[in-house]
């Protein structure tokens, strides 16, 4: 049991570390790219979108983006994100993977909207 709640508050530890990393270390980045006219690529399903998101912003969903690539220009710099994280790196991955050179993973939606996209949720 003692071993249990040590890797569970290590794992908060860890997952703590890396968005105060994150915030500091990205958003300097990523707030150039979306002024330099970066894309926001929203992978969140469409009735997520719905509930809120940065405006502007594109949404496909992960579960669609392999019949989709044909909707994006290879040359333009991508931003994705999603509810969390973690569908947004999937999708920096498959983008990638099938010829995108500039796409940068923004992280949750919320997170993306804070660091300075100078965009408003919708």
């Amino acid at each position: 049991m003692k071993a249990l709640l040590i890797i569970f508050f290590s794992c908060i530890v860890i997952y703590t570390g890396y968005r105060v990393y994150r915030s500091i270390m990205l958003s300097d980045d990523l707030e150039r790219a979306i002024q330099r006219g970066a894309v926001i690529l929203d992978v969140r399903t469409a009735r997520e979108y719905a509930s809120g998101h940065i405006e502007g912003s594109i949404n496909i969903s992960l579960g669609t983006i392999r019949e989709r690539f044909s909707d994006l220009n290879p040359d333009k710099v991508y931003i994705t994100t999603c509810s969390h994280g973690l569908r947004s790196i999937k999708a920096e991955s498959l983008l990638k993977e099938n010829g995108f050179k500039h796409v940068y993973n923004g992280g949750a939606w919320e997170d993306l909207n804070k660091i300075g996209t100078k965009q408003k949720i919708k």
